[in-house]
């Protein structure tokens, strides 16, 4: 018998529905369940076969329509109503223009009505992101709620987060199944900011056994799915409880979206005037940003006409598309991809976008956009002024960034040369083609390259340039006629390093090829500017190197954002550092504490021998002079045993006048000796008298001796040096007929 084909199933209505249910977890009640696609029982019986077949055989708007009836037919018949809940699983770039009358009937008019919820996946995220705003406004506006499936697959989920504004966030189920690391913390970090920031639930999948719902619980779910709770059935079992979902109140359309970023900023924002130039840095200061945050931001900016999208510009947006998330960039002229990665739209005539300057950065810990209108002004291109904003009011920034997604075009298929067939005899003549001009050619394509590309003459003294193309000319801020004929070394600057030079120079000399990064500087202004350089030898048919070739990139951007996270580091390696001091240090004398003693002494090899030190009179001194003179006493008590402590000898406040000096060493009777003589040239130093709130005092100091072998339990020894020391301090007592303490 002959598999059922796609076409097959959807004229037969084979696709059904299995329900999987969704559950709180704090009390166990069921609240919702995930319809899951089906087959009939073959090859088509999954779903990820279901849309394989689909999309092969270009019906896929017609198995997404049926599995949404299927799935909704499917929750009517078996019950699944209010209070209940009904997660739906959807293509995207299809509900954009899929008919829904006929299912939100269906909804609206079953027993107690249904509740839906629609689930989008992230892979139609990067690929039509402006389908997707208009699918999730779509949803919005019937009365659904939208959840955002498999966050934490990707990093592009992350991105989108706060533009799609789901109402249930749906962690992937490795979150929960494997090991913790720092993906892991990254995600949750987002997530639960974004939860915390909308009031949106989120909700673990995978939960298969006790240990994966501890980890579903520590990483902030409410709501879990997985076979602990049940497995996909249709009809589900019966639940012992339910209980209604209660999504975060919906986010108004009219919130998220505007006419052109600039009319996103809220009435009364106060507007600054300023030359293109300021505007340039601002643009540059918030891709520096973007570039921190990494694939977990979305980037979107407009430069008005193509002319604007220059070959500097495309320099840095090339590093923006390799490191963060999504990046587009909008103007008239430009192509729907500017460079591989940033994708770009087609403007309609009298789009508010061509008159604007925008730069929009969006991440789950950072909302900035640069808003300008341009003014209309005539005279140099840096002079020209804008009217501009530059806000962090997150709800504008997500309304700036949706106005500019929702103009992006879709994501083309790449298109794969088909080789032409041989000809047959019976074939046409070839047509002729005009010979090119090898030499035109090549320099057409240099000149359309986004990256420098200059060439030098070895032959000649001091190496000339022979060639720039316009790249080079904007990177290197002079025109070709300034630089031809002279040595490249008008791009170093006074902070250029001297030792990659001679790197370079080196290289040229043997005749290899140099990879590297040079700060060079720009223009007749020295702007500085890190240059990402290849140089290439060319040789002629001798094998004589004739000329160097050097492509150039600017960088700069990349180059600080990697210095401002070792910073960044730094200052968290410092911080650090300091927690860890002030855990195991007596802020008072600065002498280590019983903590950090007892845990260096827990690994001691050897014998050791604690020597438990407690000044005699202290007390005196503290209730006639006061508290802050006997700080000071203190201090010096604790100077003048670290005077006499051996170099290898840990020497601790415990606490009030409490020190401890403890040794260790291989030989047991010779720690013994060494501690004695300690004892000694302790009770000596203390016994000098000592300056204390403006007078002379003067205390003792008792010391007792306690000896331990290796493993010997320090608390142990402790408390025997602290008996040992009490019967010194008695015996002193009894001596003088003084008072013990």
């Amino acid at each position: 018998m002959t598999a059922p084909t796609i076409h097959d199933v959807l004229s037969a209505a084979a696709v059904r529905s299995e329900f999987q249910p969704i559950v709180d977890l704090d009390s166990g009640a069921v609240v919702a369940y995930e319809a899951l696609a089906r087959g009939p029982v073959g090859p088509l019986h999954r779903p990820d076969h279901l849309f394989a077949a689909a999309r092969e055989a270009g019906v896929l708007a017609e198995l997404d329509h049926a599995c949404r009836a299927a799935a909704l037919h499917g929750a009517v018949e078996h019950g699944l109503v209010a209070p209940l809940t009904l997660f739906v699983n959807v293509e995207p770039e299809i509900l954009d223009s899929a008919p829904l009358t006929e299912l939100v009937q269906l909804a609206d008019g079953a027993p107690g009505g249904l509740r839906v919820v629609v689930e989008m996946t992230e892979r139609a995220l990067a690929a039509r992101p402006a389908e997707l705003l208009r699918t999730v406004e779509r949803i919005r506006e019937i009365g659904w709620g939208v959840a955002l499936d498999d966050v934490g697959a990707d990093a592009m989920s992350l991105a989108f987060m706060p533009l799609l504004r789901p109402d249930v966030v749906k962690l992937d189920l490795r979150l929960v199944q494997d090991r913790p690391g720092p993906a892991v913390a990254q995600i949750m970090n987002a997530v639960n900011a974004y939860a915390e920031e909308s009031g949106a639930l989120v909700l673990a999948e995978g939960i298969e056994d006790e240990k994966h719902l501890l980890m579903a619980r520590a990483l902030g779910a409410r709501l879990g799915q997985g076979w602990l709770f049940g497995r996909p059935a249709a009809p589900p079992p019966a639940p012992v409880a339910v209980a209604a979902l209660t999504l975060p109140p919906a986010v108004p359309t009219a919130s998220l979206s505007a006419s052109s970023p600039f009319a996103a900023l809220t009435e009364g924002t106060p507007l600054r005037r300023a030359p293109k130039g300021l505007l340039i840095e601002l643009s540059k200061q918030l891709e520096r940003e973007a570039l921190r945050l990494g694939d977990t931001c979305v980037v979107a900016s407009t430069f008005q006409e193509a002319k604007h999208f220059t070959p500097a510009t495309r320099s840095r947006y090339r590093d923006l598309a390799e490191r963060v998330g999504f990046v587009c960039a909008l103007g008239e002229g430009l192509p729907e991809v500017t460079v591989p990665g940033v994708r770009g739209a087609t403007f309609a005539a009298g789009d508010p976008v061509r008159g604007e300057w925008d730069v929009v950065v969006l991440a789950p810990h950072f909302a900035a956009a640069l808003l300008a209108r341009d003014l209309g002004d005539d005279g140099p291109e840096r002079e020209r002024t804008f009217e501009y904003a530059l806000t962090y009011e997150r709800t504008t920034v997500a309304a700036a960034a949706h106005s500019l997604l929702a103009r992006v075009a879709p994501r083309r298929a790449e298109v794969v040369p088909v080789a032409a067939p041989a000809p047959s005899a019976s074939a046409p003549a070839p047509v002729a083609v005009a010979a090119v001009d090898p030499r035109a050619f090549l320099e057409r394509a240099l000149s359309a390259t986004t990256s420098g590309v200059s060439i030098a003459d070895v032959l000649r003294p001091d190496h000339p340039l022979v060639y720039v193309n316009s790249a080079f000319e904007e990177l290197s801020g002079w025109r070709s006629e300034d630089v031809l004929g002279r040595n490249c070394r008008f791009l170093q600057g006074p902070d250029t390093d001297r030792a990659t030079v001679d790197e370079v120079r080196a290289a040229i000399r043997d005749g290899r090829e140099w990879r590297g990064v040079l700060l060079n500087v720009r223009g007749p202004e020295r702007t500085p500017w890190w240059n990402e350089v290849h140089l290439a030898p060319v040789v002629d048919s001798s094998g004589r190197v004739v000329q160097y070739v050097g492509i150039q990139n600017d960088v700069t951007a990349r180059v600080q954002a990697q210095r401002d996270l070792e910073r960044e580091r730094e200052r968290s390696r410092a911080y650090v550092r300091r927690i860890e001091e002030l855990a195991s240090t007596d802020p008072l004398t600065g002498l280590a504490n019983r903590r950090h003693v007892e845990s260096a002494l827990r690994t001691a090899e050897h014998a050791t021998t604690l020597l438990f030190c407690d000044l005699d009179g202290f007390k005196v001194v503290n209730d006639e002079l006061g508290h802050a003179a006997g700080d000071e006493l203190l201090v010096e008590v604790a100077r003048r045993l670290r005077a006499a402590a051996p170099a290898d000898a840990l020497l601790a406040r415990l606490g009030g006048d409490e020190f401890l000096l403890a040794l260790t060493g291989p030989d047991p009777d010779a720690v013994a000796r060494r501690a004695a003589g300690l004892a000694g040239e302790v009770a000596a130093r203390v016994a000098d008298p000592f300056a204390a709130g403006g007078r002379q005092v003067s205390v003792g100091v008792s010391v007792g001796v306690a000896h331990g072998g290796p493993g010997e339990s320090f608390e142990d020894l402790l408390r025997a040096a602290d008996h040992a020391m009490y019967r010194v301090k008695n015996r002193r007592a009894q001596q003088q007929r003084l008072p013990v303490g």
